[in-house]
């Protein structure tokens, strides 16, 4: 990205947060608005796909501590901070007469122009005058991409554009998680003088898959059970990403909400496997026959006469 984008642009106002937050407050802030303004969330308006944009730009600036750096010191610069006075009136000069002393700007209040990426290319390693020290790295590149969910718990090769306009294949890793960033080193800008290219940053989206949630490494998925399964017990067929259901075993008077755990059926990674969590849902039949309802009167009559929010009725008035 060029100093003269970062002059103009304020990623600290575009995510809404102060210029000394921490990277705790800044990932969280991300991802709310992430969430918020995602193209998946708001199918064909164009105004929050820009906004998506606009935040993901902000974020792989700032959430980089060296190019944060970078960012805070070419801003600081560029808004006047420290300020010079013009020669002869004593007043502020403005952006143009600070560069103009620098560059041999002529007498009389007279500025040449300069261009920015000539004036922070020198000032902070890049070439042209006596400022330059060693080969400058090309600058980076961010991007965003958005992943299906199976896609990105499973990795996948992806193929985008490059800077020079040319296709590229990019690998992902298995297991990418919703807004995180990828680092491909030297796949950025080239350098302009026979320094290292610069580097490639993706900001990877994920999709909401119809059956299955991610829950840090562990996969969740809601399975319904009938009344009978539940108070009897059973052995049922649950799903599992990409592969064939497995059975697991439902203990007599299994109430609705619990979880059944199936040892690393979740997200694969290098490192770690997650797990599958089933949580079951008793499932209410809708109509009966009338035997049926007879048959429901008839259990009602023969279960214990009690009352299961009467707990619950107890601690909202001690609360």
């Amino acid at each position: 990205m060029a100093s003269q984008d970062w002059l103009e642009k304020d990623f600290y106002k575009v995510l809404g947060v102060s210029k000394d937050v921490s990277d705790a407050d800044l990932k969280k802030t991300y991802r709310k608005l992430a969430r918020q303004y995602h193209p998946d969330s708001n199918p064909g308006d164009a105004k929050a796909e820009a906004r998506f944009k606009e935040i993901s730009e902000a974020n792989a600036v700032l959430s980089d501590p060296e190019t944060r750096r970078e960012y805070d010191q070419v801003r600081a610069m560029g808004m006047g901070q420290p300020r010079f006075t013009a020669g002869g009136q004593g007043q502020a000069g403005g952006f143009d007469d600070i560069f103009g002393g620098m560059f041999g700007a002529g007498g009389g209040g007279r500025t040449q122009s300069a261009d920015f990426g000539d004036i922070f290319g020198g000032m902070f390693g890049g070439g042209g005058g006596g400022f330059r020290t060693a080969p400058t790295k090309g600058r980076d590149v961010i991007a965003t991409t958005t992943l299906d969910f199976v896609s990105a718990i499973k990795g996948d090769t992806i193929r985008l554009q490059g800077v020079n306009g040319k296709p590229m294949n990019v690998r992902i890793p298995a297991g990418v998680s919703d807004g995180q960033k990828i680092r491909l080193k030297g796949k950025g800008e080239p350098s302009p003088d026979g320094g290292p290219a610069g580097d490639l940053t993706i900001t990877v989206s994920v999709t909401k898959h119809p059956v299955f949630s991610r829950d840090g490494d562990n996969l969740r998925v809601d399975v319904p059970i009938t009344f009978v399964e539940a108070v009897e017990g059973a052995t049922i067929e649950v799903p599992t990403l990409g592969g064939d259901p497995v059975k697991l075993k439902v203990a007599p008077g299994t109430p609705s909400g619990r979880v059944l755990r199936v040892k690393g059926r979740g997200v694969v990674t290098p490192s770690h496997s997650g797990d599958l969590l089933a949580t079951v849902h008793v499932v209410v039949p809708s109509r009966l026959t009338p035997d049926a309802a007879k048959a429901v009167k008839a259990l009602a009559k023969a279960l214990p006469d009690e009352n299961p929010r009467e707990d619950l009725l107890a601690k909202a008035r001690r609360g």
